[in-house]
């Protein structure tokens, strides 16, 4: 018999479910990856160092194609991190590297693409989740986007959380002489 392929995944997870999560899986018997950052905490009355997910919401899963089911079916798991349609497949260099980084330096942070006007997103959560369209104005906390579908134009504000860039534009500088 052949043994399938294991592929690692992103998973989205509820905030602050990170640790729940992992624990889940883990009992599940789901090879998993919640990356965590030590982080040193001031209360009124200690210091303490505390172990932080680096990425907030997400966990990552090792599994064959074959057992999604699994993971779907774990409480504090709302879905699979998407890419142009379909799961994002997390390459195993990727995760090792984040492993090495976390091992080798302290206080790490984690910072996400600048959101400009006319990049493409798709929306990763709520009601327009999976939803694709192009910025058309970005706010502090808030992308202003414009979905099309049936030949309509829909205007769409949403968190800046809640979107994840596909395909940024190219920015050149031109210089007159």
């Amino acid at each position: 018999m052949q043994q399938e392929l294991s592929t690692w995944y992103a998973v989205y997870t509820k905030a602050r479910w990170e640790k729940k999560v992992a624990d889940m899986l883990t009992r599940k018997r789901v090879e998993n990856y919640c990356p965590l950052n030590p982080v040193e905490r001031q209360w009124s009355d200690r210091r303490k160092v505390v172990s932080e997910p680096l990425f907030k919401s997400y966990v990552f899963v090792r599994i064959p194609e074959s057992r999604k089911w699994v993971v779907r079916e774990t409480d504090g798991i709302i879905n699979f991190v998407y890419w142009l349609g379909k799961p994002a497949v997390i390459p195993d260099h990727e995760i090792e590297l984040i492993k090495r980084f976390l091992r080798e330096y302290k206080d790490v942070t984690v910072e996400q693409f600048p959101l400009h006007e006319d990049d493409m997103i798709e929306i990763k959560s709520g009601p327009l989740m999976h939803q694709r369209g192009r910025i058309i104005e970005v706010g502090k906390n808030k992308v202003k986007a414009e979905l099309s579908s049936l030949g309509y134009t829909m205007v769409a504000t949403v968190p800046t959380t809640e979107v994840v860039v596909i395909n940024q534009r190219v920015v050149t500088e031109t210089s007159i002489y």
